[in-house]
Order: structure tokens, then sequence, then C-alpha cells
């Protein structure tokens, strides 16, 4: 009788189980967005103003609120400054598999950058990109607006957004 009541409990607890997965026929929602407007043919980062524009000729197509490095006043110098690069700058690459959700590469450190460091016997840094928050970011924009080590920070959503709309070799101004 024991075992019969064993039995029974094991084939109602798989079935429990295997009901908690869900439907299965409902794929996940992609993170991989699509984007057919008008080409974006520069990005405008503001940081005074923490706003990041993505912009197809004169026209701001879409706005964002961003954080940045966390000693955000002042341009990049070396390695851990904390600060966010300014200067002018190309998307170089895009991560789709970035910890951050997703990542686009801009093209820090300039030639100039590099000299700068080099003349102040430092490294310049680099692997500077606008990303997602991931699990690192979602807790810690919880603390402080500005929390990357350089980077130019939007939330996961608007990330895949970004990622959709933006191609390797637009510019990104990035201002004061």
């Amino acid at each position: 009788m024991i075992q019969a009541i064993r039995a029974l409990v094991a084939v109602v607890s798989i079935a429990l189980l295997a009901s908690c997965g869900g439907d299965s026929s409902q794929p996940a929602p992609s993170k991989f967005k699509s984007y057919s407007g008008p080409p974006v043919t520069q990005v405008v980062v503001k940081k005074g103003e923490r706003k990041l524009y993505l912009i197809s000729g004169r026209t701001v197509l879409k706005s964002y609120d961003v954080g940045l490095g966390s000693q955000p006043v002042g341009a990049k110098v070396f390695e851990g400054d904390g600060r966010t690069p300014e200067g002018v700058y190309f998307i170089d690459r895009k991560n789709p598999a970035s910890r951050y959700h997703l990542s686009l590469g801009i093209s820090y450190p300039s030639a100039q950058d590099v000299a700068h460091a080099a003349m102040l016997g430092l490294r310049p840094g680099g692997d500077i990109m606008i990303h997602g928050l991931g699990p690192e970011g979602r807790a810690l924009v919880k603390q402080r607006r500005d929390w990357t080590a350089g980077c130019i920070a939007v939330t996961d959503e608007e990330i895949e957004e970004i990622f959709a709309m933006l191609q390797p070799g637009v510019p990104v101004f990035v201002y004061p």
C-alpha cells in the first residue's frame, strides 16, 4: 500500500513539474529586434544631459536617458578612471552575447587618446560600449545612475532597439 501511495505521489509530482514549464509552443521573446526605418547616420551623447540621440540626417529618431561611468565629469584619460570618453568615435562592433544583454562597441581609444595617456605614462583603457543593464547593471543602477567603468548604459529593452538600429561605421559624438 505504501509503495502504491509513493508511486502515485511520484506521478503527480512529475505531472506538476511538467506543467510548470509553460506553453512550449510559445517561444521566449527574442532580444533581437528588426528595424526598417530611416538609417541612423550619427549618434550624439550629451553627458551633462545624460542623453543619447539616434539621428538620421538632421532628424532625431529616438532619444534615451543614459548612465555613464562612475566618474562622469571630464573625458576619459586612462584605464580605470571611471570616466566616459569625449570626442568623435565610431560604432566598431556588435556583441550579441554581452554580459550586459547586448552591446555596441565604440572605437575608443583613438590615436589621440593613446598618445595623451602615453604622455602621462598610463594606458588609455578600452572596451567602451553602449550597452544594456544585464543582471549586474540592474543591481547597480538602483544604487546610482552612473555605475559603469566608462560605458554608456541604457535599459535592456532600449539596447534591443538601439542594437537593431545601429550598424558598424556610424559616427558617435560624445560631448561633455
